[in-house]
């Protein structure tokens, strides 16, 4: 009798212990036979990675990842950085942490707000997210640009910045000559837009400087590779169904959409209009309050 109090006894008192210290144990447990065996990625930043955080999204160095806004960090870090392949980890105190996975893998909208702070050339096309029940994510980046692309856009930039630009050093002035360029020698590609024809790269930056038509996404491209190259800070700010340049210039953001500054005209003449040239966002707004109608809970730097 005395044997099995004992043994009851013993079995209460490990019973105890192993309560008290539940969750040391299950983060040991957790870390020995699932972390162990999970290779969290290491960040390899390319050439166009840039070291800059934003109200909605900031870049982090953390991937065991913890809420919600560590996730968002981690995308945009993984695309920021031109990773094509990465792999995090949910945190075990992060229930939610899959469901929420699932729901930004799945949400367009806010995948499209993080790929407007990342450099052109770093931007997605498409991301693929893949995940399993111990938390371990997979993320796979399709890109927009190609790498013959970049390279025949970079040397277009340099003969441009050579032959167009030349000595000018102030940037107001240097943004109102690549404005003017990008225009005048691009037309809006009405045939893709309003037709669902698809005769030319428009919808990136190669469409206006090689072959002459745009979309606005296209147009956007193209200015904010030159932004880049005069290291003037920016980012492009996207409606439901346009999207347009953000400028920071001396100590506040400006909205500049060279896709509105190129309307379309009946007899087919080329205007070139400087109505939304680094307007601030009252001004935008007493404007056009429809195809500018943009999250401000997203671009928090421009109202």
């Amino acid at each position: 009798m005395k044997k099995m109090l004992g043994f009851i006894a013993f079995f209460v008192g490990v019973f105890g212990i192993v309560y008290i210290f539940r969750e040391d144990i299950g983060r040991f447990l957790y870390k020995k036979f699932i972390l162990d065996g999970v290779e969290i990625s290491t960040l390899e930043p390319n050439e166009y990675y840039q070291a800059k955080d934003y109200k909605y999204v900031q870049l982090t160095d953390d991937f065991m990842i913890k809420d919600k806004q560590q996730l968002l960090n981690a995308y945009y870090t993984i695309v920021n950085n031109g990773n094509d392949e990465f792999t995090f980890m949910c945190d075990r105190d992060y229930i939610d942490c899959l469901d929420d996975v699932a729901e930004l893998s799945h949400n367009q909208s806010t995948l499209s707000n993080i790929n407007s702070f990342v450099h052109p050339y770093n931007s997605f096309a498409s991301i693929e997210t893949e995940y399993d029940s111990l938390g371990k994510v997979v993320i796979k980046v399709n890109r927009v640009y190609t790498g013959e692309d970049i390279i025949k856009i970079n040397n277009k930039i340099k003969d441009i910045v050579t032959n167009y630009v030349g000595n000018i050093t102030d940037k107001k002035e240097i943004i109102k000559k690549i404005h003017d360029y990008i225009i005048n020698n691009t037309k809006y590609d009405s045939d893709r837009s309003d037709k669902k024809i698809v005769n030319y790269k428009s919808d990136t930056a190669y469409g206006p400087l090689f072959q002459g038509y745009g979309l606005c996404g296209g147009y956007t491209d193209a200015m904010a590779l030159f932004l880049d190259y005069y290291d003037i800070p920016n980012f492009r700010i996207i409606s439901e169904n346009h999207i347009w340049n953000a400028v920071y210039l001396d100590g506040q953001w400006y909205h500049l959409d060279l896709t509105w500054d190129d309307p379309v005209s009946k007899n087919g003449k080329d205007i070139l209009e400087y109505t939304f040239f680094l307007i601030t966002t009252e001004e935008l707004e007493e404007i056009e309050k429809e195809q500018h109608l943009f999250d401000k809970d997203v671009f928090q730097e421009i109202i």
